[in-house]
């Protein structure tokens, strides 16, 4: 394919995602505020998000916790940025596989069916993590806000739009972050990484995963940080059980010599 075709391809490609984006903002901008229908009634993203204020003001209800919209515009370009955050979460998997349908044509079969799986797994854990961050976040806002002394002299103003960067960046990086075993696999497969690697350094990457979690939450406390640490640390050593059975393949098949998974100072038998 020339260079204007792959330009063309990749316009198309970004045309859609985008298109998929918006689509998926303008159902975020509906639910942002509640919704009913018929008997049902969704609370809305907005109430869902500030949840933790009233669990927070019912059991301690001399405490001022709430929100603050400093400027005219505030509410507006609040609701604005949450509607187009809840659009990147909802089309997630259309503008996922418009990224993968573009890299398709150029993969060879192998590498197509090593990307097919990676699409597989990837997408389910994104949301995953984005879930599992919603649900832990009112209870970790609920331990944040309790820290608030209980007097008549403190309160808990916050600005709207730091609430809501708080919660967007902490949704995301547990949706990015539980992408780990998917690229843990991945060097595997592709044979730059191996399970007796894994197996080895298991230490070593607990503690960089407790670091990496200090870094990418957004709030200092050890409580967050153990959110994201602990499911990680699971999901290590899920891609570490993954990896081993496909050294394990690698040797039945005769990839790898049957000595490959003996220690360096162990001697390997010879033919």
């Amino acid at each position: 394919m020339p260079l204007k075709a792959h330009l063309l391809e990749f316009r198309n490609r970004l045309i859609k995602a985008a298109l998929a984006i918006v689509v998926g903002a303008v159902v975020g901008w509906i639910i942002y505020n509640p919704v009913h229908i018929g008997s049902f009634t969704y609370a809305g993203v907005y109430d869902q998000l500030t949840y933790p204020f009233d669990e927070y003001k019912a059991t301690n209800p001399d405490s001022v916790v709430t929100l603050n919209f400093g400027n005219a515009t505030s509410a507006f370009t609040t609701q604005l940025g949450l509607s187009l955050f809840t659009g990147v979460i909802i089309s997630s998997p259309i503008w996922v596989w418009q990224i993968w349908a573009f890299i398709l044509p150029g993969l060879t079969k192998k590498e197509r069916r090593l990307s097919l799986g990676v699409f597989g797994t990837a997408l389910p854990l994104f949301l995953a993590g984005c879930f599992f961050a919603y649900q832990t976040l009112p209870k970790a806002l609920l331990i944040l806000f309790g820290f608030t002394p209980d007097d008549d002299k403190s309160s808990n103003i916050q600005q709207a739009s730091d609430y809501f960067t708080f919660i967007t960046r902490f949704i995301l990086a547990f949706g990015l972050a539980w992408l780990l075993p998917v690229f843990l696999v991945g060097l595997c497969a592709m044979g730059i990484l191996s399970g007796r690697t894994l197996k080895k350094s298991w230490r070593m990457a607990i503690l960089l995963i407790f670091i990496a979690s200090a870094v990418i939450t957004p709030t200092p406390d050890p409580f967050t940080m153990f959110l994201l640490a602990g499911p990680l640390c699971a999901l290590y050593f899920i891609a570490l059980a993954i990896c081993l059975v496909i050294d394990r393949r690698r040797v039945q098949s005769g990839a790898e010599p049957d000595w490959s998974d003996l220690s360096d100072d162990e001697a390997s038998p010879l033919t």
